[in-house]
């Protein structure tokens, strides 16, 4: 559970930073971009969020 809420926090900040930078923050070589990606990585490691949620799900509901 924690693992998911921390990648879901990281993803909304970071997206949020490249926002506020607007184009620039996409471009190579600026730290924003590098956090992005970054984070966007902890979506699909380990399973994305959604097989996440439905392992939770099943360990909640006892099946």
């Amino acid at each position: 559970m924690a693992k998911l809420i921390s990648s879901e926090v990281a993803n909304r900040a970071a997206y949020r930073a490249v926002r506020i930078h607007g184009g620039s923050g996409f471009m190579k070589g600026y730290k924003v971009e590098r956090l992005y990606r970054d984070a966007r990585v902890t979506t699909i490691y380990e399973g994305t969020s959604e097989v996440q949620r439905i392992g939770i799900a099943r360990e909640v509901m006892g099946s």
